[in-house]
């Protein structure tokens, strides 16, 4: 009686997980418009290494002179560590240019592609619009 109680419980975890994953991970063309390129010149304010995807924090400054709060999808860190980067590769106060696509729906949201350091070096992202059709 035990042994099927603890498999079902385990059962019930195991899809629960498998649910919460799965609504997690997104597709490029879901969230984001690959006719509405952007390009964010600006200060980094965070990288925040996480899963399923690393976000990049940029302040930057809109044409009426506001600061825009930009949250920018990476890649997932592995695909990043594969490309070069490392969890301190941008420090806050680091001026960048990030070309990518806006976010369907939010404002000051995007699919980063590439991201140019001040001094000329270009670093790709590990976007996911680099693996749509």
């Amino acid at each position: 009686m035990i042994e099927a109680r603890t498999m079902i419980l385990a059962a019930g975890c195991a899809l629960a997980f498998g649910a919460l994953s799965a609504s997690a991970h997104h597709s490029f063309s879901a969230e984001y418009d690959r006719e509405r390129p952007v390009t964010v010149t600006g200060t980094v304010t965070l990288l925040e290494w996480t899963n399923p995807h690393a976000r990049l924090y940029v302040d930057a400054v809109g044409e009426d002179g506001a600061t825009q709060h930009w949250d920018l999808e990476l890649g997932p860190p592995n695909g990043l560590m594969r490309l070069g980067w490392r969890r301190d590769s941008l420090q806050p106060g680091t001026e960048v240019t990030v070309e990518g696509f806006r976010s369907r729906t939010e404002p000051f949201v995007a699919n980063a592609r590439t991201v140019k350091l001040s001094d000329g070096r270009e670093v790709f992202t590990g976007s996911s619009f680099d693996t749509t059709e």
